[in-house]
């Protein structure tokens, strides 16, 4: 009878133990460090017991779609309004705008001076050669970005652009456009600005 009963009490007691363990568990803080710090094997165990929820949204973040590229057709400038912002042209002037480029390149980036192209913007030949330094959507004269031609060449001085190649991007053609406009208005693509001897090609359509 004795040993049965201190069985029972040292059950008993044991019981308490493990409760008042437990309870003691449960309050005291973890002392742990914040989990970015830990490493990748302690993140894996922690990834690993996220709720379900959590590990869902960890592997699935929202993100934005990325914006299709441009497709760039002769005649057709619908692609402007977006490039041209980011390029930092001020909405009120694409419209002016877009007539320059259908003008000068027809919307084609990668046409040089002369070049002639197809409805997809292919070059199909070289009409002439004696303004080849004429380059992409705005057909930007080389007095502007080659050195040789004019020790002031903003877009060489201020853009770091002082060669032909990187005027046949798009959005490079853009913003060395917009810097030229900055400094003098749409006069880079106005015949009536530039003298006498180019009065036959002075119109105020635009």
């Amino acid at each position: 009878m004795k040993r049965k009963t201190k069985f029972v009490i040292a059950i008993f007691i044991a019981i308490i133990n493990v409760s008042i363990g437990i309870a003691n568990a449960a309050s005291a803080p973890s002392g742990l460090p914040p989990a970015d710090i830990y490493g990748p094997v302690e993140a894996a165990l922690m990834f690993s017991e996220r709720p379900e929820r959590d590990r869902q949204l960890a592997m699935n973040p929202t993100t934005t779609a990325a914006a299709p590229a441009p497709v760039f057709r002769h005649g057709d400038v619908s692609w402007l309004p977006r490039l041209a912002a980011q390029a930092g042209w001020p909405e009120e002037t694409h419209d002016r705008l877009s007539k320059i480029i259908l003008r000068e390149s027809g919307g084609c980036p990668n046409r040089r001076g002369g070049d002639v192209v197809n409805e997809n913007c292919e070059i199909l030949r070289v009409s002439e050669w004696n303004h080849r330094s004429d380059t992409g959507l705005l057909q930007i004269n080389g007095v502007n970005y080659n050195l040789k031609r004019n020790k002031w060449a903003r877009l060489c001085l201020d853009l770091g652009i002082c060669e032909q190649e990187p005027l046949l991007d798009p959005l490079t053609n853009l913003r060395a456009g917009y810097l030229l406009y900055q400094y003098s208005g749409w006069g880079p693509w106005d015949p009536c600005t530039w003298g006498p001897k180019y009065a036959h090609r002075c119109k105020k359509d635009d």
